[in-house]
């Protein structure tokens, strides 16, 4: 394979199924694990020059953050679909009108959100019971990344417009140099200049506009694939509505997701900064984690849009079950890794000894769930690529609204006593793991039923 070839987009219609996946997935995956380290770097410089309470001012915001993004995040979804059904099915015209729709829908929604987030800030801080010891560390955090959010938008939006098209090595290269950019100054900024949580985010934003410049660069290169001139960019209303048709339950299931987030964040600030920042830590191993199953799903989300676009429905079904036997293999080896190098992994954020057995403990709790979150992802990801985004979306809504807040406040009232006032703060991730379980049942579930595959013609 040539250097050009590499970077070229990689058509899923043709030659083995596991093979295909798993070359779009390898790259993506460098590039998802990358973009974790955003956060992890953020936390790990923190809690290291500044403070345990700065690193639990980092984690508070992070909820708060995932929910002001949840347009982006819909419309990405949205254009990944589109783009890879019109480049499986080779519809140049309407590849080229989706793609100028989503980069001026991205340009309104970050308007929006850069207005609404910067007004509600403070009082949804307030409302959590956000201690007074982190709050304004919060805020400051939040409010540089949301004034910064174009960066992070157009990455997420471009990206998934390059890996919809079967190019996922110009996203990883893209990211990679970003990720060497956020490091750098993260360390400047925090250790050198003594900014603080102001400085990482600050980091972040610098970083994440590079990112986003070289994704635009690369596309207006891709003139052999589709054009991006402006007449492009003005609003088509059929494209419109089927972005956010087919994005908008992904953005409403990560909405969801999020204010489940913010409401067990409340649940979990009552316990104190201590299992405060237990908990940042353990998500922060947990992004890492989870890497491969998002990895895998977004890959299954290309892989099925494009044989959908040319009607290839019998590498759909292929593609799904050797997909999902890689992704399952994959998960249950990081499960086995985290049973027995958890505490060194939790050392790696803090030097207070308590705080990395809490962190230790608790992680042990969430491991086998990431092989149930490996089905869940991989099924869901050919849903979506079929152009059935509504049903991870209700069965999302059902794992995280119906199962995991309650059972998170029910096993918290329960456990109650006068030593413990609040209850176990297990509940936490109890809760998480429970919801995980239940969700790869009900998604494997929903895909036998097959009524997915009714989806398929819906872009014709």
């Amino acid at each position: 394979m040539t250097l050009k070839q590499l970077f070229a987009p990689s058509d899923m219609t043709e030659g083995k199924p596991w093979e295909k996946i798993l070359v779009f997935t390898i790259p993506m995956l460098i590039g998802n694990i990358a973009q974790q380290l955003y956060n992890t770097v953020d936390s790990i410089v923190v809690g290291r020059y500044v403070g345990d309470n700065a690193l639990a001012a980092v984690g508070s915001a992070s909820p708060i953050l995932n929910l002001l993004l949840v347009l982006f995040m819909g419309i990405s979804v949205g254009a990944g679909v589109m783009v890879s059904q019109y480049f499986g099915a080779k519809q140049r015209k309407e590849l080229s009108t989706t793609i100028g729709n989503c980069v001026t829908l991205t340009a309104i929604a970050t308007i929006l959100i850069m207005i609404i987030g910067s007004l509600g800030i403070r009082p949804l801080l307030e409302i959590l019971n956000t201690p007074e010891s982190i709050i304004d560390w919060c805020t400051s955090y939040l409010m540089i990344l949301l004034l910064g959010s174009a960066g992070v938008a157009y990455y997420n939006i471009l990206c998934g417009i390059l890996r919809g098209l079967g190019d996922s090595i110009s996203a990883l290269v893209y990211l990679l140099i970003a990720t060497v950019i956020n490091i750098a100054l993260d360390i400047w900024f925090v250790a050198g200049f003594k900014m603080g949580v102001a400085g990482v985010a600050l980091a972040t934003v610098i970083a994440q506009a590079v990112s986003a410049v070289l994704c635009f660069i690369k596309l207006f290169r891709m003139k052999e694939i589709f054009e991006m001139g402006p007449r492009y960019l003005k609003v088509s209303p059929s494209h419109t509505m089927n972005i956010i048709r087919l994005g908008l339950p992904s953005g409403l299931t990560q909405a969801i997701f999020s204010m489940a987030m913010i409401v067990v964040q409340s649940l979990t600030n009552s316990f104190g900064e201590l299992v405060i920042a237990a908990n940042v830590i353990i998500m922060r191993v947990d992004g890492f984690a989870m890497m491969p199953n998002f990895s895998f799903g977004t890959a299954m989300t290309t892989y099925a849009g494009q044989n959908v676009g040319a009607r290839r429905y019998d590498r759909v079904e292929q593609g799904t079950r050797q997909g999902t036997l890689i992704a399952v293999a994959i998960s249950a080896t990081i499960t086995g890794l985290i049973l027995i190098f958890g505490k060194y992994l939790m050392g790696i954020f803090t030097t207070t000894a308590e705080l990395v057995t809490l962190s230790a403990d608790m992680m042990k709790i969430l491991a086998v769930g990431y092989i149930a979150m490996a089905v869940t992802q991989c099924l869901s990801g050919v849903m979506r690529g079929a152009g059935d985004t509504m049903t991870p979306m209700w069965i999302s809504l059902i794992t995280t609204v119906v199962i995991r807040v309650p059972l998170a406040y029910g096993i918290s009232y329960a456990t109650r006593t006068p030593q413990l006032p609040h209850g176990a703060y297990q509940c936490i991730w109890i809760s998480l793991l429970v919801a995980w379980i239940c969700g790869a049942v009900i998604t494997w579930l929903f895909y036998m039923k097959g009524n997915w595959k009714k989806k398929a013609l819906s872009l014709d």
